[in-house]
């Protein structure tokens, strides 16, 4: 199995899909940057229902030596950046990305990227699921927005189209 480095919304997302379990299924090792517990420390002082990474004996804090200091002007929080600096300094792991910029930077980088959709599908694959389908909807209520033809795309790619 390989090893993954997740920013903020993919556990915030999976978390509120009861799909945050599914990760030590799919992965060796999951690593989180101390500034993806702050941000998620952040959102329940303010009352969100999110993770306590501290309470996953499975998630292992680990920071970057140091962020490239070009990706300092992009606009992006400070869990993404610090993600994406331990991703780069890891290559041969996978990180776990949902927003657009986030995403082509790494993978301009040659990192390879996977969103919570990914996860979605590679946990229907791995039969830790029967469909993604009721997830689907599950993720919109959960906050993660989603064009109808990417959802059609996800539903293609499990099989599940009609």
């Amino acid at each position: 199995m390989a090893q993954v480095i997740s920013n903020t919304s993919p556990l915030l997302y999976l978390y509120r899909i009861n799909g945050l379990d599914w990760l030590p299924q799919l992965f060796d090792e999951i690593w989180v940057p101390d500034a993806v517990a702050q941000e998620l420390d952040e959102g329940r002082k303010r009352g969100f229902d999110v993770p306590v990474v501290k309470e996953y004996e499975w998630i292992k804090i680990v920071n970057p030596i140091h962020t490239p200091s070009e990706w300092l002007a992009l606009d992006l929080g400070a869990g993404e950046l610090a993600a994406m600096a331990l991703a780069l300094e890891n290559p041969n792991q996978i990180i776990l990305l949902d927003d657009a910029l986030a995403r082509r930077t790494c993978q301009a980088a040659g990192l390879e990227v996977w969103g919570t959709l990914r996860v979605l599908l590679e946990t229907k694959s791995r039969g830790l699921i029967d469909a993604v389908a009721p997830y689907i909807g599950q993720l919109n209520k959960a906050g993660l927005w989603m064009s109808e033809d990417i959802q059609q795309r996800i539903l293609a790619l499990a099989g599940e189209q009609h």
